[in-house]
């Protein structure tokens, strides 16, 4: 077999691997477990996880480099609930910069995020440095005000930014993470949002705050964008997604409620 391999010895022919298969590549026969359509697998690597008698490895998701679950304590649902509560959109920072250990802590908490058919094809670009952040808010507000459409709807932005140096734009974060994907990569952008909710999520169990750079993604996503020169992006890529990082300058005190939810049970 090309790609899985069994333990005959070990497999007890439970079926596991085959029915959590969600491409259909393994078959349950007699003998065991085989490969059907190598080509369809996604590299889930579900096949692997699910096996009680580590019988079952995949090429595309080797059992070594798995690592078990074992015993972990279950949040309550309340605590998880809380934990996702505690995700703000963090618009004030410390001028304080974030150590890169903790930059690349959150890029891998994103790399794990579900992708479509776990494609995953994101890469990431962390910029922490000072006067880069600032060029590349001047680089905006000058698009922005060449812009015919967004020159009038922005114009309150560049102009309290050219008047009074305030940036709306990054809010004086000491980082800000790029997500970055292949311009012909048709899920480049789904998966990067997947992937900084999940990075934007984790950073407040690293004393984080973050928040979405909506502004500069306009900017940053449009059609011969100013910044892939500024930040050297790659001919074949493409910048997919900008989220701000540092450390809050002020603490919440209280959670905030958000409209009340719109949901129905379908009925006929």
């Amino acid at each position: 077999m090309g790609l899985i391999t069994v333990n005959e010895e070990s497999c007890i022919k439970c079926g596991l691997c085959a029915e959590e298969c969600p491409k259909a590549i393994i078959k349950m026969e007699s003998s065991g477990p085989v490969e059907v359509n190598p080509d369809g697998c996604i590299a889930c690597g579900h096949c692997v996880a699910i096996c009680p008698k580590d019988a079952m490895d995949n090429v595309k998701s080797p059992l070594a480099q798995q690592s078990a679950i074992g015993h972990m304590s279950k949040l309550s649902p309340q605590e998880a609930k809380n934990f996702i509560r505690t995700r703000r959109s963090i618009r004030s920072y410390k001028d304080k910069p974030v150590e890169r250990e903790k930059l690349l802590q959150l890029v891998e908490v994103a790399s794990l995020a579900p992708t479509a058919s776990n494609t995953q094809g994101i890469s990431y670009m962390i910029i922490d440095d000072k006067e880069k952040i600032e060029a590349i808010v001047e680089e905006y507000v000058n698009w922005v005000e060449n812009h015919e459409i967004y020159g009038k709807i922005l114009n309150g932005i560049t102009k309290g930014y050219r008047e009074n140096k305030v940036d709306t734009i990054l809010r004086g974060a000491p980082s800000i993470i790029l997500a970055l994907a292949d311009k012909n990569f048709s899920h480049g952008r789904e998966n990067s949002i997947f992937s900084l909710t999940y990075l934007e999520l984790f950073a407040p169990s690293l004393d984080l705050g973050s928040c979405w750079a909506g502004l500069l993604e306009i900017c940053a996503r449009s059609e011969g964008s100013p910044m892939l020169k500024l930040l050297n992006i790659p001919e074949e890529k493409q910048i997919t997604g900008c989220v701000m990082v540092g450390y809050p300058k002020y603490s919440y005190k209280r959670f905030t409620e958000r409209q009340p939810v719109s949901v129905t049970f379908y009925q006929e």
